[in-house]
């Protein structure tokens, strides 16, 4: 017991009341859980189609911006002064320019702003590896930059958790679990991360972490919280169902993170998913046959999942049935808040000058919406420009993963894209490569954009460049999806060698693409992002790019 409370992180007492005097201490009390996920560094709101969200009526909504969501957030508490904020993760990572530049201390000083109770560790938390999570999470200046954000930069001032994910060594990345307490009732809060989440990590990183089996650790972590007297247990589940926007009905919904929400321990009482674009409020019945609610809110600060708890004092545990829950949307029609503006309006004037940046022209807004096909108007330009800059390496061709176009490029009423504008379509700043694949490998990864997860169907188009085309057959059997590939009309042969252009993610297999990560003679040409800008410059007013590379079977 010694050991287990030593590991304990108790977060400082918080909410803590008591009865008037000679009043009947009252037999329950109320608390209301918030929560955010994927906010992705994202301080301004998202521009272009991901400027709006869809309400349940179907009404598209302006949403976003974190002096926005912390308006929300004082509303939301005023109306309930008994409450706790958690955030799901992916608080960093894929940032806007504002935050990225500064190596994301500046969403780090906004989500101390925000007050928030604990954060679980999302995959792009650790994106920059081991030892900078540790600084964000710590403080201390960049090694490389130094201290440009600040003077100093102290870390997070909230706890971060993650149940099942250590760094080689099997040290622990954080505490599995952290707990609050409302009128002297524990309410603790564990976190967990897939498996599988090397998949999703930068190549680079990937073996300075292990992550254990998600279930057995939530499992675990419940259980040494109930062993500790906290009865009322919170789930953050960083686990994607991949269920796209809208969100299919509740109970039509089968992905991995949906299907960990009801198997996870009966003593959970609460789950909060994240790494989903859509949102959602559900009920699951739990391993015992007890409700409880399952919630997603928007993502990059867009909405905030609300779940009102009732908890019982004689037992410590969530009277399940008295809870309500609902999803807000972080809309524009409230004053945003100032203090939080002002941190904004500091990262944005840093980063002004190269933010502001022209760096080309468009002859239309580009969208990352897919068509019939899979294919996006931007995902195939940013195609296109991997292929322009990767020709001196003898690419004949290029692939892009649409996890890695990140935002609309529609430019300003001229149609003048600024270097802040073309980061936030490429933020991840990949490594470009080209490789050597066999007409047969290049067959096989594009096979493998229909992926089995835990029993679900994920699909994930590659973008094209120009002159690559092929008939893709979804609802066909695995290895006859694909057919009719061509290389500037010229029919490609299986056992013939192609120079391909990757980002170093897919180059290394990332999202499954096993078959791209067997190419050989590896060259690397610059990055991603380098590569977009200099496209966008030299080809200005750039036009649309064609969406017609992909044939369905006829």
């Amino acid at each position: 017991m010694r050991a287990i409370a030593a590991a304990l992180f108790v977060a400082p007492l918080l909410l803590l009341t008591s009865a008037p005097a000679g009043a009947a201490p009252s037999e329950t009390t109320s608390v209301r859980l918030l929560a955010i996920t994927d906010l992705q560094g994202t301080l301004e709101a998202p521009v272009g189609e991901s400027s709006n969200v869809t309400e349940p009526n179907g009404r598209r909504v302006e949403a976003g911006g974190v002096a926005y969501l912390a308006a929300y957030l004082e509303q939301l508490r005023h109306n309930a002064p008994k409450s706790l904020l958690y955030s799901v993760g992916d608080n960093w990572g894929a940032s806007g320019v504002a935050s990225s530049l500064f190596h994301d201390e500046p969403t780090v000083d906004v989500l101390g702003h925000l007050d928030l109770a604990a954060s679980g560790v999302g995959n792009h938390e650790l994106d920059a590896g081991a030892a900078e999570f540790a600084r964000l999470r710590g403080g201390g200046c960049h090694p490389d930059t130094g201290c440009r954000y600040s003077d100093t930069f102290g870390g997070a001032t909230f706890p971060l958790v993650a149940s099942n994910t250590t760094t080689a060594d099997g040290t622990p990345v954080a505490m599995p679990f952290s707990v609050d307490y409302v009128d002297g009732i524990p309410v603790g809060v564990i976190s967990a991360l897939p498996a599988d989440t090397p998949a999703a990590l930068p190549p680079g990183v990937r073996d300075e972490f292990r992550f254990a089996d998600e279930l057995d650790a939530i499992d675990a972590t419940a259980r040494t919280l109930d062993y500790l007297g906290v009865s009322a247990i919170v789930l953050l589940l960083h686990e994607s169902d991949d269920a796209g926007s809208p969100a299919p009905p509740c109970d039509e919904r089968q992905g991995p993170g949906h299907r960990l929400a009801a198997a996870a321990s009966p003593l959970i009482d609460v789950v909060f998913t994240g790494d989903n674009a859509a949102r959602y409020d559900c009920t699951v019945t739990d391993p015992d046959g007890n409700p409880r609610v399952v919630m997603n809110p928007h993502s990059r600060g867009q909405g905030i999942a609300v779940a009102d708890l009732v908890l019982d004092h004689a037992t410590g545990d969530v009277v399940r049935e008295r809870t309500t829950s609902f999803n807000q949307t972080v809309a524009h029609d409230i004053t945003p808040d100032a203090e939080v503006a002002a941190i904004v309006d500091r990262a944005n004037e840093k980063a002004a000058d190269q933010a502001a940046r022209r760096v080309g022209v468009l002859a239309a807004p580009m969208s990352r919406r897919t068509g019939p096909t899979g294919e996006s108007a931007l995902g195939n330009l940013v195609a296109d420009a991997q292929l322009s800059a990767a020709r001196v390496a003898g690419a004949q061709l290029a692939l892009t993963n649409p996890g890695g176009v990140r935002a609309d490029l529609d430019g300003d009423a001229e149609g003048v894209v600024t270097f802040a504008d073309a980061h936030a379509v490429q933020p991840f700043e990949n490594d470009l490569v080209v490789v050597t694949l066999t007409g047969e490998q290049l067959k096989e990864a594009l096979e493998q954009q229909i992926q089995d997860r835990d029993g679900q169907a994920i699909e994930r188009i590659l973008a094209p460049s120009q002159g690559f085309s092929y008939t893709f057959e979804a609802a066909a059997r695995p290895g006859d999806r694909v057919s009719g590939l061509a290389l500037d009309g010229e029919a490609i042969a299986l056992d013939r060698d192609y120079r391909v252009a990757l980002n170093r993610f897919l180059a290394d297999g990332g999202d499954g693409f096993r078959a791209l990560g067997s190419g050989r003679d590896r060259v690397q040409v610059g990055t991603d992002l380098a590569a977009f800008v200099d496209y966008l410059r030299v080809n200005s007013p750039v036009p649309v790019p064609s969406t017609e590379r992909i044939s369905a079977p006829t």
